[in-house]
């Protein structure tokens, strides 16, 4: 019996990027690598921003975007701004969430 080719979108979502990333894939140690210099770094990026104003956009999210452009060779940051709107290793990499504006 074929099965109807509707497409059935869930206005909610109860699987999380971590989940869907393989435990075996070759971007988690990385991410615990990049996670534990950022840790060390982040005295030093706290020191350069301003205590008042609008806030900005984390740099640890920023240098993790541009890791994945090196790491994929995307030849433009508007090209790495499309993949993070749809690639969810990508966002689990960057620590965005699902549904998260890029």
């Amino acid at each position: 019996m074929r099965g109807s080719n509707e497409r059935s979108e869930s206005l909610f979502s109860s699987v999380s990027c971590e989940a869907r990333v393989p435990a075996s894939h070759p971007l988690r140690p990385i991410w615990a690598m990049v996670d534990e210099a950022l840790e060390v770094m982040s005295p030093a990026l706290e020191g350069l921003y301003s205590k008042f104003g609008r806030p900005s956009i984390p740099p640890e999210k920023l240098l993790r975007a541009l890791l994945l452009q090196a790491f994929y060779s995307i030849r433009s940051e508007r090209q790495l701004m499309e993949q993070l709107d749809y690639n969810l290793l990508f966002r689990w990499f960057v620590g965005l969430s699902m549904d998260a504006p890029v």
